[in-house]
């Protein structure tokens, strides 16, 4: 290879003392570059050799082909190996400071960067290293943020996957369980309808039968059932069949009103239920929603805007920004709850979850009300209740607290509610919002 037989001092002019570029071989043997050859001959004023001063005869001299194609060769592996300088065909070894370029020796020296300041390659690189490590880190940052959010949104999907597939089989279940129902109540009507056919329909057998019989014995003369039949109206309608016809409106009459108003045996309609989408990780919610019990055990849930990641709580999943509003809760198995409501806006992450709400707790055996950053209110309580009654009243801006119970009241707040509120539950073991009695009424048109 070129690289290892020659060097570097070898393949360059004598003249520019770069690396030969079109060289053209002398009588002389010499080669030098064509273009230094005619600077040489001009400035020179006669036509000798730059090296060995042998005068030329000749115009034209033949281009060294070996030495071009042996400096192109060496250019190329050295290019491979090393940057090199495009203008002078020599080492990159200095990094320009005013014009933020790579240089060799000989443009250190020219004109083009007269009086500017060098630095050596690897200082130059170190430093130009550490500014891109300045400039990185806030993109790495926010690389990683980018990779955190994409990895909270990909939990975020895969639990909304899984919430649609759950909520799919509940609403499933709830539909069976009325399909059933109506099943079941269609098949006893059927029954009912079929017995009552049978049951007629024998009583008319016999009937028929007896008929028949009377009409055997009658039968022994014509005159005999001629005075039969000329008998007063009050006998003659006594071997007629009362109430032989199948009762169509006891089945039929408000079929479905009926079969409705038995339904409420099977429904029940609860004024509150609990959104899962705010329920800290720790709490574990029933089916239908109605109730809360606490767990030592985290489940693995997305930490969306809306979920509190601190405190054990929970919200209703509809907010009151109007009206009068009422629930009970079942309290008596839990040591440690808070109930109440707490506003839209509210905080829900950290240490300040409380804040925007307004509740009444208890803990080791206290009962208080509170509403931060507001004082404590330390309750009387006489006897422990098994259930709260809240009630909510909008447009007066108060909240009340009762034991339905005992018809005792516990507090009440008086604030005027901005904005929507949505009920408030906490708790270190569980709570359960209880039903309303659910009633089928008739109203008859005035």
């Amino acid at each position: 290879m070129a690289s290892k037989a020659f060097s570097e001092e070898d393949l360059s002019c004598p003249v520019c003392y770069n690396i030969y570029k079109d060289p053209v071989i002398l009588t002389c043997t010499h080669s030098i570059c064509k273009t230094c050859l005619q600077k040489f001959w001009e400035t020179k004023g006669s036509r000798e050799c730059p090296i060995c001063r042998r005068r030329s005869s000749r115009e034209i001299y033949p281009l060294n082909r070996v030495l071009k194609n042996l400096c192109e060769t060496f250019q190329q592996e050295r290019s491979q190996r090393e940057p090199f300088c495009s203008l002078h065909r020599s080492e990159l070894k200095l990094f320009c400071e005013d014009d933020k370029q790579l240089v060799c020796l000989v443009c250190r020296d020219s004109k083009l960067h007269k009086n500017h300041n060098f630095s050596p390659i690897s200082e130059a690189a170190l430093e130009r290293k550490e500014e891109l490590k300045i400039k990185l880190e806030p993109l790495q940052k926010k690389l990683d943020n980018y990779k955190q959010v994409k990895t909270s949104s990909d939990k975020t999907a895969q639990h909304m996957r899984v919430q649609a597939q759950h909520t799919e089989r509940q609403i499933k279940e709830e539909f069976e369980n009325l399909h059933q129902f109506l099943r079941d109540e269609e098949a006893a009507r059927l029954a009912a309808l079929r017995e009552e056919e049978e049951q007629k329909s024998q009583v008319m057998k016999e009937k028929i039968e007896k008929m028949s019989k009377e009409i055997s014995s009658l039968s022994d003369t014509i005159r005999a059932i001629e005075e039969e039949m000329g008998a007063d109206d009050i006998t003659f309608l006594r071997e007629r069949v009362s109430g032989a016809l199948i009762n169509v409106e006891k089945h039929l009459g408000n079929l479905k009103f009926r079969v409705w108003e038995k339904m409420k045996e099977i429904v029940q309609y609860t004024p509150v239920t609990l959104d899962p989408n705010t329920a800290n990780p720790q709490l574990i919610l029933s089916e239908d929603l109605t109730s809360v019990r606490y767990s030592d055990v985290t489940q693995q849930l997305p930490d969306n805007p809306e979920r509190f990641d601190m405190g054990a709580c929970v919200l209703g999943s509809e907010g009151f920004n109007s009206g009068t509003h009422c629930w009970d809760v079942e309290v008596g198995g839990s040591d440690i709850w808070s109930l109440g409501v707490k506003t839209e806006s509210g905080q829900r992450k950290g240490v300040g979850a409380l804040s925007g709400a307004w509740f009444v707790y208890h803990v080791n055996g206290a009962y208080r009300a509170d509403s931060p950053p507001q004082p404590t209110t330390r309750l009387t309580v006489k006897q422990k209740p098994q259930r709260i009654r809240v009630q909510l009243d909008w447009e007066r801006g108060k909240l009340s607290f009762t034991d339905p119970d005992n018809n005792t009241h516990l507090h009440t707040f008086t604030h005027p509610f901005t904005e929507r509120v949505f009920p408030f539950f906490r708790t270190l073991s569980s709570l359960r919002i209880l039903p309303v009695k659910a009633a089928v009424t008739v109203e008859q048109l005035s």
